[in-house]
């Protein structure tokens, strides 16, 4: 089944903005607050190389903080530059000993070579992936050794810019979120966050950009 494109919100306006303001009333004063100082957010625009390289930057990110994941991808580059191969071309067998330098696990080599494998095979066409419903685009992506749930979610919002995704894998938007949680009496995590279907990707943005303006 296609998607209704009339879903695909990816900035918010400022009437949205308030009503994402008012929504957080209902639960949590300190949620209401954080996000009327954020103001409106925007979906990320990250589709400049491709499905394929989005999807192994986001393996690469699996359980790591984003200054180690830089870092490892940083050298991955240079390791398939100064072999003078492609990403994803580079993510074969015999590069796995240079992979595993650049600080890569095993099980993640395995993953990024089925990245290469899925994308020769024509499995990683955006265009086709984008026409299908989430749950059907997430289960074949899952079907790639080494993408699980959180790595869907992230290629959902990220590269497919869903307005409606909510990455309960992610352990910064789910201890965030439940912090404002705490302050509502008889609601829990997924009742709060259903509160604002259909934009629960822009939430997650606000859990992540409140994540950032604590460590600053």
């Amino acid at each position: 089944m296609q998607v209704d494109s009339r879903r695909h919100t990816r900035t918010l306006t400022p009437v949205q903005h308030r009503w994402f303001v008012r929504r957080a009333a209902e639960f949590s004063p300190s949620l209401r607050r954080e996000i009327a100082e954020i103001g409106p957010l925007t979906l990320p625009e990250r589709r400049r190389r491709g499905l394929s390289h989005f999807l192994a930057r986001a393996v690469i990110g699996q359980q790591l903080s984003t200054a180690v994941a830089k870092s490892i991808w940083r050298r991955i580059e240079g390791a398939a530059q100064d072999g003078a191969q492609s990403i994803p071309g580079f993510f074969r067998d015999d590069n796995a000993p240079a992979l595993r330098q650049c600080g890569v696990s095993g099980n993640k080599v395995r993953a990024l070579c089925a990245i290469r494998e899925a994308r020769e095979l024509g499995l990683l066409s955006a265009r086709r992936l984008q026409r299908l419903e989430v749950e059907e685009r997430s289960r074949r992506l899952q079907e790639i050794r080494g993408v699980g749930p959180w790595t869907a979610d992230m290629v959902n919002i990220f590269y497919f810019r869903d307005p409606d995704i909510w990455p309960q894998g992610d352990l910064a938007v789910r201890k965030t979120f439940m912090h404002f949680v705490e302050e509502a009496n008889g609601l829990n995590s997924a009742q709060a966050a259903a509160l604002f279907v259909p934009h629960r990707s822009f939430l997650a943005l606000y859990m992540w950009r409140i994540v950032a303006r604590g460590e600053r």
